[in-house]
């Protein structure tokens, strides 16, 4: 842990040199001002020497507010690279996360990411926040409290090492009791947000189910084990500080009780004894501070650990050092005895995929039909390398798509998946996703291809109109032209479509194939589909049954002899595919 956290901190080392160079000047001024105090009640106030009072005053004036100084400047300063430190951490995070294929999303699950990227990094800034101040202003206090503390009188030292002792024994003993609750309480976290997700995500079926109360109930049962964990995790160190006050304290009464017997036989000054408190009070509170750190370093080593999983786990998706570029694409996808498995080396994991072979060209449209969970969507996801094959290749313009960069892959292709997702914002931000210097008349004529302009410009904003997030204001059908628009306004040589047309009415349906064949003449188009009546058209329609292909040819061929066509087709009501033809 403390390899990474030095290893975060690396940027900001003269930042953390300043916080030490205060710390030392505020915890060396701390502990050599009760020095001076003592001084000016045996001498100035015993002998009634004015002068001496005064001087000695000004200049434990003088040193109170350059301790001030140093120590608002520590501070300031140490909350700025914590804070700074968990900025890049936040940062780091999300950049890997992005450069995950979906086998490491679905690996690690979006709860726990979300969880590792905000409250896992806030315990390190907080621990850091502690850190910065207290683990070099900590020993520095303890060593030079117990140093001055033997100068003022070594009689009285008796009672700090009786009293430092039961102190660690206590915080050893607390320790080792809340240590294994930290894990607990990051992994209940995740769980919970984990039912959060789907529970706001699923609302609605849950009410048209009404299965609010097992919501509920589901809910508050990872919801009281978080509580009763965070019970354990925030009680210990409230416990704490009590029992730390309760032993300063009674150590102080004992200084006094010893002290003042002492100063009745001429042992030791008045002066000394409430210097001898002061350092005593440094002593301890310098055990405390240390103890404070020792109870929030287990949890932010449980955080480390989980930042550094994520970060270091291998996404599958690599680019070459040196990848070939795409200096003018045409867009001719091939794919060459392709397969995929979620496990390739274990045997008795059926592949998803199986030598998948067929070519798609340009001023082409493939269609790709088969039964629910046949790899319809895996193998289209293969072709922008969301996930890439486990056996065979994918060829663009000739080249494997593993040796192309990946940044003008993706460039080339206009994809639409199966799940239609808009980000908040405005509808404009959202097209612009696609092309960054778009002009509004490029998005106009995208939403008119994808028989979006009708209900956007009847809204007064337009493409300006706000956006919820996940485009919860748009029904199904428009969410889906919304998404298509996002494509069509990059004109891409490959147009994928992941079943994209599912939620549009057969009517719009048609209307959006013919406005798009109009400009994608000189395109790739590889559709995903499960109606028939929206891949008549296609030059080469696949027919996937249980990862394989089953055939390939046109509509009129595969509907004379393919079983598993023929079956799609026949469950379709022949009324709709002519209206839709």
């Amino acid at each position: 842990m403390f390899g990474f956290i030095g290893k975060q901190l690396k940027p900001y080392v003269k930042l953390v040199v300043l916080v030490i160079v205060f710390q030392i000047g505020q915890t060396l001024l701390s502990v050599y001002l009760p020095r001076i105090n003592a001084g000016i009640i045996d001498y100035g106030v015993a002998n009634g020497d004015i002068g001496y009072i005064i001087n000695k005053g000004m200049l434990m004036l003088s040193l109170s507010i350059i301790q001030f100084l140093c120590a608002i400047g520590a501070g300031i300063l140490g909350a700025k690279t914590a804070l700074s430190t968990g900025r890049d951490l936040r940062k780091k995070i999300y950049t890997k996360i992005l450069s995950y294929s979906q086998k490491e999303v679905a690996v690690f699950g979006a709860p726990t990411l979300i969880t590792r990227a905000t409250n896992d990094v806030e315990q390190i800034i907080q621990f850091l926040t502690v850190a910065l101040t207290v683990i070099v202003a900590t020993p520095i206090m303890f060593v030079v409290g117990v140093i001055m503390a033997l100068a003022q009188s070594v009689a009285l030292s008796v009672v700090v090492l009786i009293t430092v002792p039961i102190l660690l024994i206590i915080t050893v003993i607390l320790l080792l009791y809340i240590v294994p609750y930290f894990s607990k309480q990051q992994a209940r976290i995740d769980d919970t947000n984990g039912i959060l997700r789907d529970q706001i995500t699923g609302v609605r079926v849950a009410r048209a189910f009404v299965q609010e109360n097992f919501e509920k109930k589901r809910f508050g049962k990872v919801n009281n084990e978080l509580y009763k964990i965070g019970l354990v995790t925030s009680q210990i160190p409230t416990l704490m500080i009590p029992l730390f006050m309760f032993i300063v304290n009674a150590a102080t009464v004992a200084v006094l009780w010893y002290g003042g017997r002492l100063a009745l036989s001429g042992g030791v000054q008045v002066g000394e004894i409430i210097a001898f408190i002061t350092y005593l009070s440094f002593i301890l509170t310098a055990t405390l501070s240390s103890s404070v750190v020792f109870i929030m370093l287990p949890r932010a080593q449980v955080s480390a650990k989980r930042i550094i999983e994520l970060l270091d786990a291998e996404s599958s998706i690599e680019e070459r050092e040196d990848p070939v570029s795409l200096n003018d694409p045409r867009g001719v996808i091939k794919f060459e005895n392709v397969s995929y498995s979620y496990a390739p080396d274990d045997p008795d994991v059926k592949p998803v995929l199986k030598n998948i072979s067929f070519t798609a060209k340009p001023g082409t449209k493939t269609a790709i039909i088969g039964s629910t969970g046949s790899g319809k969507t895996t193998l289209l996801n293969i072709i922008p390398r969301l996930t890439d094959a486990t056996g065979g290749r994918v060829l663009f313009d000739g080249v494997d798509i593993k040796e192309l960069k990946k940044t003008e892959l993706d460039a080339a292709i206009g994809m639409v998946p199966q799940k239609s997702f808009l980000f908040g914002g405005s509808l404009k931000q959202n097209i612009l996703y696609a092309k960054s210097d778009a002009d509004d008349d490029e998005i106009w004529d995208a939403l008119r291809v994808a028989q979006a302009e009708e209900f956007i410009r009847e809204k007064d904003d337009g493409i300006n109109m706000r956006v919820s997030e996940g485009g919860a204001n748009y029904s199904g059908g428009q969410r889906q032209r919304l998404a298509i628009t996002r494509a069509i306004v990059r004109r891409p040589k490959v147009y994928l479509f992941d079943d994209s047309f599912s939620a549009l009415d057969y009517a719009t349906d048609k209307k959006l194939r013919a406005a798009l064949k109009e400009i994608s003449s000189d395109a790739t188009v590889i559709v995903v589909a499960q109606r028939v009546a929206s891949i008549k058209d296609a030059d080469n329609i696949i027919v996937l049954n249980n990862g394989e292909i089953e055939d390939m040819g046109t509509h009129s061929e595969l509907i004379e002899r393919c079983a598993t066509y023929i079956e799609i087709a026949s469950t379709q009501p022949e009324a709709e595919t002519e209206a839709s033809a």
